[in-house]
């Protein structure tokens, strides 16, 4: 057997991902100012989700994300609905809660990410 990890260095797997006590705080605009990027292609959408789409691009985390997102995002907004309407099944909703918690969308995430939302204030 190898000797054991060092928690303290860097890229163990003991970290957990979570930022550490003396990470910088990143404080987010409450909204997103860039435009969001088109919907893919290669979804079919209703408006609703069209809208979600624009709306989750507008959110303040949507500053933090790079166009390598848009398929997470997609993903979650097509899993939202499946969910909401009652024909998502256990691993969509799994999948759900994982993208969600990668684009920074709950409060335990923005916490791990060491991300904060500011009143547009801080200047």
């Amino acid at each position: 057997m190898g000797r054991p990890r060092n928690p303290s260095a860097p890229y163990s797997r003991f970290r957990g991902g979570a930022a550490s006590a003396t990470s910088k705080l990143i404080t987010l605009p409450p909204e997103c100012p860039y435009d969001p990027p088109p919907v893919p292609a290669y979804v079919d959408w209703d408006d609703h989700q069209r809208a979600r789409w624009v709306d989750l691009w507008k959110s303040p985390q949507a500053t933090q994300w790079d166009q390598a997102a848009a398929a997470v995002v997609a993903v979650l907004v097509t899993y939202e609905k499946a969910i909401l309407t009652g024909n998502a099944s256990a691993w969509m909703a799994q999948e759900w809660r994982y993208a969600s918690t990668a684009l920074g969308l709950t409060p335990e995430a923005l916490q791990k990410l060491n991300w904060t939302i500011g009143d547009g204030d801080d200047e």
